[in-house]
């Protein structure tokens, strides 16, 4: 069965949340909200609407070096990277720009990057951008790669964000669960609803979701 999906409209005209309701199991929890960011991430004006919004969470004074970008926002990250620039952001980098990042992930889930990216971390503010930091493990995942590079974390940054902090680092985001007022995650063990026996929707992911 196709999930179906709602647009929550904002004051924005190019940003809106798209939900599906229902029993979504991801990774490491169940949830019954189903948020997909898909359009975020990969169409331009939606793109650039997320970053403008994001970028407001941060002081002019705030120090960023590099963008690194989880679940596919590089195109925010890009986005992210323009509007710290236009608005006059410091970094330290001998060129005065900003780098935009993806990590490579081991089959283990830790982030490793190459000899040839690792200089963009190491010494260098991280502001880490995600699509959604809901049980915060690859958040913090992204806060362990960047302190074994010998980088400094600037801040995390989401669209979509259930707690206001992880591994010791504020999360700023445009939605949280106020936003659908009865947003519910649980660990898979624990589901009220497996324990009801109600079937589930769909496994979801950063990439999407795949119907059961």
């Amino acid at each position: 069965m196709a999930v179906n999906l709602v647009k929550l409209p904002t004051k924005k005209k190019d940003l809106l949340l798209r939900v599906a309701k229902g029993h979504f199991a991801t990774s490491h929890s169940h949830i019954n909200y189903y948020i997909d960011v898909t359009m975020q991430k990969t169409r331009l004006s939606e793109a650039r609407a997320v970053a403008q919004e994001l970028v407001r969470h941060y002081a002019s004074t705030t120090v960023v070096d590099t963008v690194l970008c989880l679940d596919g926002t590089e195109v925010i990250g890009a986005c992210l990277a323009t509007e710290l620039t236009r608005g006059g952001y410091i970094n330290m980098n001998a060129h005065q720009t900003i780098y935009v990042v993806t990590p490579e992930h081991t089959s283990g889930s830790q982030l490793l990057f190459r000899e040839n990216t690792a200089p963009m971390i190491r010494n260098k503010h991280v502001l880490i951008l995600a699509a959604s930091v809901t049980t915060g493990f690859t958040a913090q995942a992204a806060v362990e790669a960047v302190d074994y590079y010998g980088g400094n974390v600037a801040g995390i940054t989401a669209i979509f964000a259930t707690v206001d902090s992880c591994a010791g680092y504020r999360v700023t985001s445009i939605f949280d669960p106020s936003t659908l007022g009865d947003y519910q995650s649980y660990d898979s063990r624990e589901c009220p609803w497996c324990k009801q026996g109600k079937p589930i929707d769909a496994l979801v992911n950063s990439f999407g979701y795949s119907s059961l």
